[in-house]
Formats: C-alpha cells, sequence, structure tokens
C-alpha cells in the first residue's frame, strides 16, 4: 500500500488480526485497535448468529467486520459506517456472508483484499469514496465534459445506449444523458486510486496532492476540502507516530485468534456502603436489577451477585436462569439493606465478581460485569491492569456526583459502556441504563426492545396518563413496569388496543423495591396502549413507567435506536455530537421525529432534536444517523443522555442506499477491445412497508464528563457550525447557491450574517479565503437553523475582468469556486464551508450537440426551402407554359377559322 510519491519510503502495513467469532453489541467495535510495531492488534470480527455456520467464511474475513445477511434485497455492497467528518474513524465494515462465499463477486468488485483495503481507508482513516453514481460525470475547468474518478489517468470510451459513443453525445440540452455510462479499460497504466477503484490490477496506491481531481464531485472533495485520501491518511496517528517499513521485505502474514462464543455470565457488583442510603439511590438500585433479572438478562445466561463496601462478598454464585423461578431466586439475593461503612472499594468488588466466573470457566473472559457504585475509591486504578488482563466487559454506572472519578476508564480498558444517574427521583436513567445492558448474543430477536421510558413528579390526587405505541414488528414478552417513590403503589389503569383494561390488582407488585409489573401472555396487541397512574396519596409522588417488548417473530425485524455520544467527555467550549442510528435491522430508517434528553446532577433536563439532513453535526444525509450538537452545559461533572424516537402511522420509507461508504461494483469492462459487462448488481432501490400504528423506541446513550463549565453567565464562545453541504447550479446568467443555515450558536438559533465569497481559482478559495471576491449579501438574512437556504448571483461577477491569482498571472478559466461561512451577533465566525463549484459556459466539445441539432434543422429547411422555391419554379414556368400553349393554339384556330 503506496501514496504514489517516490520521494519517500513505501509504506507497507501488516495486519496482526484477532478473530473473534461472537454476537456482539458491537458498539465498541475497533474501540481496542492499536498499532504496535507497523501491525495492527486487537480487531475485531463479529459473526451475527443468525448467519449460518459456513467454514468457508474463517479464511475470507480480514478484521473489525460485522458478517451478516439481515440486507435482503438491498445487496452484497461491502460498506463501512462513517457516522463523523473527515479523518475521523467510522464504527464497523459490513460484509455479507454472500460476499465472502460468492468468488462471483470478484468480478465487479475486485478481490476480497483489495475491497478490505478501501473499506479499511474508511474505517481507520476516515477518507471517502471518489466515485459518485448520482454525478458520474461533470464539467470541469477546461469546459471540457470529464467523468468523476481519481485518477483522471485512468482510461475508458463511453457507452450509449448499449454502444460506444464520442463524448458529446452524453449531453443532450446542457444536461447529461440518462443511461451515459464510461466503460473502463480492463488493462490500465494508472496506479491510483483505491478509494476509486479497487478492482484494477494496476490501483495499488492512494491519490495523492499530484494525482487527486480536485474539482470532482464527489464525497473525498465535499467531505475533506478538496484534500486527496493520501494528504488525510498520511496526517493520522498511524503515519505520525510510527515509521514506514523501509526495503523489499514484505510483511509477516496476519495471525488469527479464533475464539467459539461459550456460556453467557453477568455478574452484578453493587455498592453497599452508607453512601447508597442517599437519595434513593439503593431503591433505584433495586427497582432496576430486579428489572434487568426478571425481564432484560436472556434465558440460559449464568447470573451471580457480589457487593462491597470496603470489603467484597458474594450474595449468590452463578446461576444458571433456565425459568421464572431461577430469576425470582437471583432477586432474593439483591441487597435489602445498606451497611453502615461509608468506605468504598470497587477492586474488592471485582475480586468476587472474577472469582465466581472462574469458578465456572476457569477465567473471567468473555464474562460481564455490571458495576453499581456511589462512592468514591482513591485506589480504583490498583486493579486497572488485572482487570485489563481479565478479558471480562466491565459496565460501568455511577449513581450522584460523587461517585469515582476515574469509574469509566474501567469501560474504556473492557470495550463497556458507561451511565450516569442522577440523584434525581423522577429520573429513570438507572432503568433506562440496565435496560441498555445486553448479555451479548448480538440476536436482536432474543434481546429486549425499551418501547417507553417516563418519570415525573405527579401531585396528591393528579395523574400520570400517556400512550405507548406497540408496533406489529415487536408484542413478545412485553412487560409493563409502575415503580412509585414512597407508601403503596398508585392506582394503575392500563388500557390495550382493544379496550381491555388492566389494574393494579393484575400487576405483580413488590412493596419491598415499590414495584408492579405486568407481563402480556402471548403477543400483545399491536396499536396503542393507555396507561393511566393515579397518584392516591397526600404527598406529591414520583411516578414512572417502563415499557419492553421482544420481536413478534423471526421473519420480521424491529425497528432499533442505538444512542451514544462522540466522544465520553469533552473540556468546555467544545461541544459534544450526540449521534442516534434508526435502523430496521440495518436498513436506516427516514423521517423519524429523533429527540435527545440530556440530564446532568443539578440543572433541569435538556430536549434536543436530532437531524438526518446531512447539515451541522449530521454528516450524512439520509443514512438512518441522526445528529446534533449539544453544549448547554450547566454545571461541570457527569451528564446522562437518553434518546426517544417516534415514527408516525404512515408509509415508512426504509433507505436502501449504503449508510456510509463502500466499494465500488464496477458494471463492465473493455477486454481486448471488446466490452464485457458484469453481472447486474442488486437492486439497492427503496422500499416501503405499511406502519399502520407507527412505532416507539427509546434508549439510553450512556453518560458523558465535562470540564471547565464556568460560573454563569457564560460568555458567547460558540460559533456557527460549519457549513457543510454548500451547492452551486448554474441557471442561464446566473448561479444559484443553497446550503442549510446553521444557527446563532452551532447548530441551533439563527446566524446573523453570511460571508459568500467567489474566485476563479481552486487554490485561491481553499487557501486564502480572505482574499478571493467578496459577493454583497446584504439583501441576504439568515433563517433558522435547519432552514434551506437559497441566494443567486449573477455569473458576470465573475466574467468582468481577470483576478488575481496567487503568482500574479492571469487565469483563463471558464469554472467558479465558491465557499461561506456564518457570522453572529457577536463577530464569531463559523469555519469555511465545503467549496461549491459551477460551469459558466456550455464546453466546447458538448457544444456541437445542441448546435449541431439546430445546424441540421436550419440546414433542412433552408434545403427545404430551397426545394420549394425550385419546385415552385417549377410549376410557375410550366403554368405560364400551359397558358402561352394554349394561348397560341386558340390564335392559330382564329387565323385558320
Amino acid at each position: 500500500m503506496t501514496h504514489g510519491d517516490s520521494a519517500g519510503p513505501v509504506c507497507s502495513l501488516k495486519f496482526v488480526t484477532l478473530l473473534v467469532v461472537l454476537g456482539l453489541e458491537l458498539l465498541f467495535v475497533g474501540a481496542g485497535v492499536q498499532l504496535q510495531e507497523n501491525g495492527y492488534n486487537g480487531l475485531l470480527v463479529a459473526i451475527n448468529p443468525q448467519v449460518s455456520e459456513d467454514q468457508n467464511l474463517i479464511p475470507n474475513i480480514k478484521a473489525n467486520v460485522i458478517v451478516t445477511d439481515w440486507y435482503g434485497a438491498r445487496g452484497d455492497d461491502a460498506y463501512t459506517l462513517q457516522y463523523r467528518g473527515c479523518g475521523e474513524e467510522g464504527k464497523y465494515i459490513h460484509f455479507t456472508p454472500d460476499f465472502l462465499l460468492n468468488d462471483d463477486l470478484t468480478a465487479g468488485y475486485g478481490s476480497r483484499g483489495r475491497v478490505f483495503v478501501h473499506e479499511w481507508a474508511h474505517l481507520r482513516w476516515g477518507v471517502f469514496d471518489e466515485y459518485n453514481n448520482e454525478k458520474p460525470f461533470y464539467i470541469n475547468g477546461q469546459n471540457q465534459i470529464e467523468v468523476t474518478r481519481c485518477s483522471s489517468d485512468i482510461t475508458g470510451i463511453f457507452l450509449c445506449e448499449g454502444g460506444p459513443c464520442p463524448q458529446e453525445n452524453c449531453v443532450i440540452s446542457k444536461i447529461f444523458k440518462e443511461g451515459c455510462m464510461f466503460i473502463y479499460n480492463s488493462t490500465q497504466n494508472a496506479t491510483a486510486s483505491i478509494m476509486f477503484m479497487q478492482s484494477l490490477s494496476s490501483v495499488v496506491e492512494f491519490c495523492n496532492a499530484s494525482t487527486h481531481t480536485q474539482e470532482a464531485p464527489n464525497l473525498q472533495n465535499q467531505m475533506c476540502s478538496l484534500r486527496s485520501t493520501w494528504d488525510v491518511i498520511t496526517d493520522s496517528d498511524d503515519f505520525n507516530n510510527s515509521f514506514p517499513m523501509k526495503g523489499t521485505e514484505l510483511p509477516p502474514p496476519p495471525t488469527f485468534s479464533l475464539v467459539q462464543a461459550g456460556d453467557k455470565v453477568v455478574c452484578l457488583v453493587l455498592d453497599v456502603s452508607s453512601k447508597m442510603a442517599k437519595a434513593d439511590r439503593l431503591l433505584q438500585l433495586q427497582q432496576a436489577a430486579e428489572f434487568y433479572l426478571m425481564q432484560i438478562v436472556e434465558i440460559h445466561t449464568f447470573v451471580g451477585i457480589a457487593s462491597f463496601n470496603s470489603k467484597g462478598m458474594i450474595r449468590a454464585q452463578l446461576h444458571q436462569i433456565n425459568n421464572d423461578d431461577d430469576r425470582k431466586l437471583l432477586v432474593s439475593y439483591l441487597p435489602a439493606t445498606v451497611s453502615a461503612e461509608a468506605e468504598t472499594s470497587v477492586c474488592s468488588g471485582l475480586k468476587k465478581g472474577f472469582e465466581m466466573v472462574e469458578k465456572l470457566n476457569g477465567k473471567a473472559f468473555g464474562s460481564v460485569m455490571i458495576l453499581v457504585t456511589s462512592g468514591d475509591d482513591e485506589h480504583i486504578t490498583n486493579c486497572f491492569l488485572t482487570v485489563l488482563s481479565s478479558g471480562s466487559t466491565i459496565h460501568t454506572i455511577a449513581l450522584g456526583s460523587p461517585a469515582v472519578k476515574n469509574l469509566e476508564e474501567l469501560s474504556h480498558l473492557t470495550g463497556g459502556l458507561q451511565f450516569f444517574v442522577p440523584d434525581k427521583s423522577n429520573s429513570n436513567s438507572m432503568l433506562d441504563a440496565f435496560s441498555r445492558i445486553s448479555s451479548g448474543t448480538g440476536d436482536i430477536f432474543q434481546q429486549h426492545i425499551q418501547l417507553e421510558s417516563i418519570g415525573e413528579y405527579v401531585k396528591p390526587h393528579h395523574q400520570l396518563k400517556n400512550t405507548v405505541t406497540v408496533d406489529h414488528s415487536v408484542g413478545n414478552d412485553t412487560t409493563f413496569l409502575v415503580t412509585w417513590q414512597t407508601s403503596g403503589p398508585p392506582e394503575i389503569v392500563l388500557f390495550d388496543p382493544n379496550g381491555r383494561k388492566y389494574y393494579t390488582d393484575d400487576f405483580i407488585t413488590n412493596l419491598a423495591f415499590r414495584t408492579a409489573r405486568l407481563w402480556i401472555p402471548g403477543t400483545a396487541k399491536p396499536g396503542l396502549w393507555t396507561y393511566t397512574l393515579n397518584n392516591t396519596h397526600h404527598s406529591p409522588q414520583a411516578l414512572k413507567v417502563t415499557v419492553t417488548s421482544g420481536a413478534s417473530r423471526s421473519a420480521v425485524l424491529p425497528a432499533t435506536v442505538e444512542a451514544f455520544v462522540e466522544r465520553d467527555s469533552t473540556h468546555f467550549p467544545h461541544p459534544v455530537t450526540i449521534y442516534a442510528i434508526v435502523r430496521k435491522g440495518f436498513y436506516p430508517i427516514l423521517n423519524a421525529t429523533v429527540t435527545a434528553t440530556i440530564e446532568s446532577e443539578t440543572a433541569d433536563p435538556v430536549t434536543l432534536k436530532l437531524f438526518d439532513d446531512g447539515a451541522g453535526a449530521d454528516v450524512i444525509k439520509n443514512d438512518g444517523i441522526y445528529s446534533r450538537y449539544f453544549f448547554s452545559f450547566a454545571v461541570n461533572g457527569r451528564y446522562s443522555l437518553k434518546v426517544r424516537v417516534h415514527h408516525c402511522p404512515s408509509i415508512s420509507t426504509l433507505a436502501h442506499s449504503i449508510p456510509g461508504s463502500h466499494a465500488m461494483y464496477v458494471p463492465g469492462y473493455i477486454t481486448n477491445g471488446t466490452i464485457q459487462m458484469n453481472a447486474p448488481r442488486k437492486s439497492v432501490g427503496r422500499r416501503e412497508e405499511e406502519q399502520k400504528w407507527g412505532f416507539s423506541r427509546v434508549s439510553s446513550g450512556g453518560s458523558f464528563f465535562v470540564l471547565g463549565v464556568p460560573a454563569d453567565p457564560h460568555p458567547d464562545v460558540f460559533p456557527p457550525c460549519k457549513i457543510i453541504d454548500l451547492e452551486a447550479v448554474k441557471v442561464e446568467e446566473e448561479v444559484t447557491l443553497s446550503w442549510t443555515a446553521p444557527g446563532e450558536d452551532f447548530d441551533q438559533g439563527q446566524a446573523n450574517s453570511y460571508e459568500i465569497r467567489v474566485s476563479k481559482s481552486l487554490q485561491n478559495i481553499q487557501d486564502d479565503f480572505n482574499n478571493a471576491i467578496l459577493v454583497n449579501t446584504s439583501k441576504l438574512n439568515p433563517q433558522q437553523a435547519g432552514t434551506k437556504e437559497i441566494f443567486t448571483l449573477s455569473s458576470q461577477l465573475f466574467t468582468n475582468g481577470p483576478e488575481h491569482q496567487p503568482d500574479g498571472e492571469t487565469q483563463k478559466s471558464h469554472r467558479i469556486y465558491v465557499a461561506i461561512r456564518a457570522v453572529d451577533r457577536n463577530s464569531l465566525k463559523s469555519a469555511v464551508s465545503n467549496v461549491a463549484q459551477a460551469s459558466l459556459l456550455i464546453p466546447p466539445n458538448s457544444t456541437p450537440v445542441f448546435a449541431r441539432d439546430y445546424l441540421i434543422l436550419k440546414g433542412a429547411l433552408t434545403a427545404m426551402g430551397f426545394t420549394g422555391i425550385i419546385c415552385l419554379t417549377i410549376v410557375v414556368t410550366h403554368c405560364v407554359l400551359n397558358r402561352k400553349k394554349r394561348a397560341d393554339k386558340k390564335e392559330n384556330e382564329t387565323k385558320l377559322l
């Protein structure tokens, strides 16, 4: 793998791969990948349990991959889910079993090794594709029709209506003709680029500064500010912190470790120090742990319970869950009281958890620890090495702000999740955390999906009333959980969609834990379920409702939401980016209403609406990943995140377009002068499904930490966010610009003004934006963030005179480049947007297309005119002669008489 620059040493990377064949939750796939001695260690593969076992899968898998065939009719494209910007790591690579096993697909994609290198560049280095299926052609700065590619040295021919044709035939009335394509030669001299067409045998490099095509309308140029892929790659930590291999010796082959999934083992490691007595912490733990044991943890899982204060103890040895009696037995071992001792030793509790697991398997590898604590522990770092070497995954739940400062490091080291539960009686964060944690089978049909989570303070003799949607894809093992704060249970009334009523007496009540649980036998009726909780007491009550359900049948994939933040900690004023992936299987779900609720220890919750519009924090439009910036930091410390998704009962559009970046499928090649087409690619269109009831989902997004928050009032340090979707289109003598409006602060509010600059030089506007031509925008008033902006400017602005070039020369060009930035009320400016481009004139090669049509028509009309005149002359002459002949004949007849 090289960069195409002979001036420096060739960089070769070996792949030392850890292959794990497990059904993992895959939230942190690749989090443990490290570059060591020019080799990657800790790479992970997860094969979904729904995939049929096939020994041929293993040799064809590379690393850091999800293998599943949930795509159905979507096709066999290998793709990488990229949800962040240029140079940022992606989430995972996806392969289908058919792609790994069917050798016929290599004709269109190339060898699997080449495809993997393409996808690895997406995943690890955050570069994007250099082709564009929606814009396969464009008009370059020299007014020539060009193919969207990198490098431009890759050769081929234009194909129109099944046969070769000149390039001008691909343009009709200034519009690229539908069905026109460019077929590439199978034998090439070009060596770049891997991010364009990895299938060509000659391609062994990424495009660098000398081969990169900055004008091409591809995602790499849009997302990376016209930088080449090699420029982005060499700027990564991998290349900055390591030295390339020298010489011609090949790197060592990758090493695979195959680990088969074993028994599922979960240990609850619970804090029982005196600090758990504050703010109903123990009560919330009891309620959530009971629900987890009775409802969430999967059947056949081994579960044990340990507790700790200054010392650890085993409360319940590992016990396999096979029925409800096993679940109830484990609930009986949950702590009923706290100790008088305030000191906590997290390491002592974890030690007891490892001890339990080792009795079963001889080692803790593959086990899951759910660690809940509210105390501080100065010695928590003493067991970090033990934790790291154990191979166990640790999920941490911090209760209240005093909880251990380094607690989340245990999650970081082991790939676990981290949660925060504020000391608020109406917060449902504890139940949300336990509902999010899975024992890790990866099989969605065995997991519970959270449909509802709400908590409110209810005044005496008032009620909490709401509805929850049970859609047709869920309904099995549906459970309604009601919890309260003090005294006896509220008066509960629950209506199913058919009007059947359930009352408090129908619920299983645990007065000690203050919970009431209703399990719906069979499959719950799809539709709206309405619940009412009446506070019959004389004091306010914190009443909470949680609803979970499982997939209704294996043939129907349920909609899911996965919420997370870009980073686990930040420092003011840097924002946190919130993400929510909404999908059905792996199909992105569009047009959903997605809201995030962020809670801190003391401030009121903040609610944000997330968007999938390709603007602001959202990188790619309509990929099912909803995003938003959060920067309303009230205090220093931990924040919890919960995301709620609602989809209205209507036609639900599932986007079948690849949610990220994927290897190019080549429709065919020219071999020895003959066009050889590959098999048609599987359909990747859109499918619509009837959603009579819509759906609702809730998921915890974990927690994050904020430092450096100043005391109120906060200074205005938040500029508008960068515009990333600027487009320019020339219409007659004008250029129309369009973009999504940013806000006064990042993507919220309303900016004060826009600064638009244009140039005939790409280098000018890219490297020296401030000295490009400034456009008069005095009449352009920014709209509310998220609104589509449109602004038109005259092309005469660019043709009435030469523009100063960097080298002092005048550059003749028919193409313009535009960029924009937003300015807020305090003159804080956003980063410069992506550069948009437009052609001012029709390319000379394409002019004959419509000029020729005109000339042909004009010639035909002229010829017809001449023919008509000749015919008219002949007719007139003939008539005149006939008339004269008749006149002469009449005169002769008169003379004869």
